[in-house]
């Protein structure tokens, strides 16, 4: 352990206010114990208050902390929301005073948390959009998230629970590696040191002192415990996405996050929600396949079945796209198709995280800012006036947002040409590789194309119901 160290230029622990920011270990825990509040505070009013003015435990979890913040943070500066995530500050406590035991085998599986988003979250959400736009059912969910994180936490060592369980922990963990922001150790610091003060305080087992060989940062959530037990720890600016311009160690599961959190949000939201508004939307195949099954197989009133279908054929068409394109690369490439899937679909992180920006941005302007402003002045009691949206949509000016989708795919574009250059292959191989291995970021950019070209070419139909029983029944010719 040391005490003093001379930081470099673009350490962010050496910058007056960041610095402060991120490293001032009692400014720190006070954010986190506020964060905690908050936290504990929308799920008691959930259950507390029911009523459809409560829109303080929805907006708190599904307007500000996701997607928000978490989308927002991710590319920015890494998993700086996982460092001060409620569950985070409870695991810290919890690990200490637990049983600590091995996680057993079957548990230490990733795509559990992986399942929980997907499925537990989105798939829900598409078959009944409003069933977590109440209170209770927003409060119900993230309580027993909580339970769980309990439970593990005190069973437990190394912060389980975030490694396996968290719905968001694999995602995070995968699209932190946009960021341009690196957590290590000073080498002159490292250099003689016998007590390792860093990895000690370390709840999740982490050794910093090793992410730069590594080119790793593992399971880091940012909580900096190592940089207040030892101020050799460096949080420095480097270039975007440089972690992924490196090899390392590639984790499956971190893959399958970025074309399945795709196919869930970007795909579907473009199927249901943007196509699902044009005047066409009954020629569209879900659309078709929703009607055909309502009238053959089962007529399910209080389900979205146009959702469903949406949500079905995004998935399909996605991982259809990535593994066959992926098994033509490795046949090009002469290499096994395991390497060259999850070596080439770390490419895929900046489609959903960045070209996301888009909506979220657009949003907030015309719909979220209001909705988090006025769900505190509910829920907080706050003595101000309720606040209208920043713009309407619309608004011309909101159109720039909509370059972000073609910055995500330049952005993945370039990521895969960087990691084109760990096979050994001629240049031609890999020019003809590139191509075929790039077929989601292609995919995404053609639907937005799409998009574009059917809102210009039929409009936008008369009745907006999409997402509806009463489109389902238009759709049928009821």
């Amino acid at each position: 352990m040391i005490k003093e160290q001379k930081r470099d230029a673009n350490d962010i622990f050496g910058m007056p206010i960041l610095g402060f920011i991120f490293k001032n270990p009692l400014f720190v825990s006070e954010v986190r114990f506020l964060v905690f509040l908050l936290f504990a505070y929308a799920i008691f009013l959930g259950f507390v208050d029911n009523s459809p003015e409560n829109s303080f435990t929805e907006e708190l979890f599904l307007g500000l902390f996701w997607p928000f913040f978490m989308v927002l943070s991710l590319p920015l500066i890494g998993r700086a929301f996982c460092g001060i995530c409620p569950h985070n500050f409870l695991g810290k406590y919890l690990t200490k005073m637990g049983v600590k035991r091995d996680v057993p085998a079957w548990l230490q599986n990733r795509y559990i948390g992986l399942a929980i988003i997907i499925l537990g979250w989105w798939a829900v959400y598409y078959a009944a959009p409003s069933l977590y736009k109440t209170p209770i059912a927003v409060a119900t969910f993230f309580l027993f998230l909580t339970i769980i994180a309990v439970i593990f936490f005190f069973l437990y060592k190394e912060m389980a629970y975030c490694k396996y369980i968290c719905p968001i922990g694999t995602l995070s963990r995968g699209f932190s590696k946009l960021s341009p922001t690196w957590l290590s150790t000073y080498k002159s610091a490292c250099g003689e040191c016998k007590t390792f003060d860093c990895a000690n305080a370390c709840e999740a087992n982490l050794k910093p002192f090793t992410f730069d060989t590594k080119n790793s940062m593992g399971d880091c959530t940012l909580c900096m415990d190592c940089a207040d037990a030892c101020e050799g720890v460096k949080f420095s600016f480097t270039k975007p996405s440089s972690a992924l311009f490196k090899n390392f160690k590639f984790e499956k599961a971190e893959v399958w996050a970025f074309i399945l959190i795709t196919a869930a949000i970007s795909i579907t939201m473009t199927f249901h929600h943007a196509l699902g508004r044009t005047a066409i939307v009954k020629d569209f195949i879900w659309s078709k396949s929703a009607a055909w099954f309502s009238q053959n197989i089962i007529d399910l009133p209080s389900v979205d079945v146009v959702g469903v279908f949406a949500f079905i054929y995004a998935m399909i068409l996605a991982v259809g796209v990535v593994m066959i394109s992926m098994f033509i690369t490795s046949k090009i490439l002469d290499e096994k198709y395991e390497k060259t899937f999850y070596t080439l679909g770390y490419a895929f992180a900046p489609i959903f995280i960045i070209g996301g920006l888009s909506h979220l941005l657009e949003a907030l302007f015309t719909h979220n800012y209001s909705a988090i402003v006025n769900g505190f002045i509910y829920g907080l009691h706050l003595p101000f006036e309720p606040v209208s949206n920043l713009a309407q949509r619309g608004d011309a000016w909101l159109r720039v947002f909509g370059f972000f989708p073609y910055i995500a795919a330049i952005w993945a574009y370039v990521i895969m040409v960087k990691r084109m250059k760990f096979f050994e292959a001629s240049k031609l191989k890999k020019i003809v590789a590139f191509f075929f291995a790039s077929a989601l970021i292609t995919l995404f950019l053609g639907l937005n194309f799409y998009k574009i070209y059917v809102y210009k070419t039929y409009g936008v139909a008369k009745m907006q119901h999409h997402a509806s029983s009463m489109q389902l029944k238009a759709l049928r010719g009821v």
